[in-house]
């Protein structure tokens, strides 16, 4: 599996599968994606290769324990850690090329979700994160 941002500085290889697949609802994704909500693309950290210059993807702590990766060049979103899960990296789905397998998905922080925006596809919804 592949990606990379808006401008093509920062490439990305994926060397395993999908595991989580989440829609985010909060207002930073909102803001920080320009849409409704974000979707992410849960991998194993371990197995992601960046191909670009060494200070990219630059780093944006958006709160505490979350930090936001994106392109210094285009501001392409490309990626969220978790720090109490420091294994995982969560790519923003729209940057991966092609068709992914993903598992089933889920919406979360539906509790500060766009009130414009319905949520009518029968996916589970958590008001926060999911337990």
């Amino acid at each position: 599996m592949q990606g990379r941002c808006e401008c093509g500085q920062i490439q990305f290889r994926v060397d395993g599968d999908i595991e989580d697949y989440s829609h985010c609802h909060c207002s930073q994704c909102r803001r920080l994606h320009g849409a409704a909500f974000a979707s992410f693309a849960g991998v194993q950290r371990d197995n992601v290769t960046w191909l670009c210059a060494q200070d990219e993807p630059r780093l944006y702590t958006s709160s505490p324990g979350h930090e936001r990766w994106f392109c210094g060049h285009c501001g392409s979103s490309l990626a969220v850690t978790i720090s109490n899960e420091p294994a995982a990296l969560y790519l923003a789905l729209g940057a991966i090329e092609g068709n992914p397998e993903l598992p089933a998905g889920y919406h979360i922080f539906v509790g500060s979700k766009a009130e414009w925006y319905p949520i009518t596809d029968g996916l589970p919804q958590f008001f926060e994160e999911p337990d």
